[in-house]
């Protein structure tokens, strides 16, 4: 495709919003950065290096047309597969997790590319049963193909990426119809496999953390603790915040994780409702470019490979919101284009750059 035409189908809203956001996201890694006794900008410059891999993606992905990953999608699978089955073996622990690889100097999360291979699996293997209820056998081996991805997970283990790919599962085979009795079969799979993996995969310390979420109070020095400086963060911000680098739950490292897992929570310090409030409506105009673009697409795979990227990110910002506030259980989920997670990062961009690969390559007339 001549350039011009990419240039021109390109959403810009679309890569704007997501700027906006990460723009955001540099200013509270800033602020944190600066905010300490020494000051520190590796955090800002390791989530400038994610951005520009990023964006170098996001470019790679247009001059791809996305038809062409349909036919890759089993290779990709396995791929994904071998690279969770890996990083158990060759893997380095952080936290408590053997989830990362480590090169040199430099580390990255296979769950994260595994999130994106998922998502081209499922929309390539659901496509063919758009127009008609999903049947069993459809219904029984996506579900069989991403509770293997799961399963892999659960074994590092990481229970919020799993939750993560079994929810978007769970949104694209809603988007293509199943029936009701499948829904409450599912339902009931569900519930014996969070029993089973309560008893079998969750650590001590994951037990705690719900625990914490059911009751902050029950242990406010231990599990209950990082919620409690999040609520208090959140709070204190008022209506414009602290200001930049001045909020003091981070600043004197009350709030641990402030980086990754309660950088919400920091925006809600330093910049206020204000902030939490443009923050909360850029991801509204992201996920409608989502849809608009969705809508103007022909192709079903198209618009499945959009619900995939959009429940991906959507899912992680609720999650990530709502553990800052109570409502979710800490489970290390990062907020899309804010938190410093370089793995994360460009997996969202990557998401991006499937939409908008759709955005470039759609029919002329649609």
């Amino acid at each position: 495709m001549r350039l011009q035409n990419i240039i021109i189908r390109f959403d810009w809203t679309l890569m704007l919003t997501a700027l906006a956001l990460t723009g955001v996201g540099l200013v509270v890694m800033y602020g944190i950065g600066i905010s300490r006794a020494e000051a520190d900008l590796f955090l800002f410059q390791k989530q400038f290096v994610g951005t520009v891999i990023g964006l170098f993606l996001i470019a790679a992905c247009c001059l791809l047309d996305y038809r062409q990953l349909r036919s890759l999608a089993l290779p990709l699978y396995a791929a994904g597969a071998a690279l969770l089955a890996g990083v158990l073996v060759f893997g380095e622990s952080i936290r408590g997790t053997r989830g990362w690889y480590v090169i040199g100097g430099l580390s990255f999360q296979p769950v994260e590319i595994a999130k994106i291979c998922l998502i081209l699996f499922l929309a390539s293997y659901l496509v063919r049963f758009v127009h008609e209820k999903l049947p069993w056998h459809a219904l029984s081996g996506s579900l069989l193909a991403t509770l293997g991805y799961a399963a892999l997970v659960l074994l590092q283990p990481d229970f919020g990426s799993a939750m993560v790919m079994i929810a978007l599962w769970g949104f694209m085979v809603l988007v293509v119809g199943i029936p009701f009795r499948a829904i409450l079969a599912v339902t009931g799979i569900f519930l014996f496999a969070a029993v089973a993996a309560w008893t079998l995969f969750f650590q001590p310390y994951q037990k705690e953390r719900f625990m914490a979420f059911l009751d902050p109070s029950l242990d406010a020095r231990g599990a209950g603790y990082n919620v409690t400086q999040a609520r208090i963060a959140i709070g204190s911000g008022g209506l414009f915040g602290k200001g930049i680098g001045e909020g003091s739950q981070s600043r004197l490292r009350f709030l641990p994780e402030a980086a990754t897992d309660f950088t919400f929570a920091v925006i809600g310090e330093e910049l206020g409702l204000v902030g939490i409030s443009l923050v909360l409506g850029l991801f509204v105009l992201l996920f409608y470019r989502f849809f608009a673009i969705a809508r103007l697409s022909e192709d079903d795979y198209a618009k499945l490979l959009i619900v995939g990227a959009g429940s991906m990110l959507f899912v992680h910002l609720v999650i990530n919101a709502g553990m800052n506030v109570g409502m979710m259980p800490v489970t290390g989920i990062p907020l899309p284009f804010l938190s410093s997670a370089s793995s994360f990062l460009i997996s969202a961009f990557v998401s991006l750059g499937l939409v908008q690969s759709i955005s470039v390559h759609r029919r002329a007339h649609a």
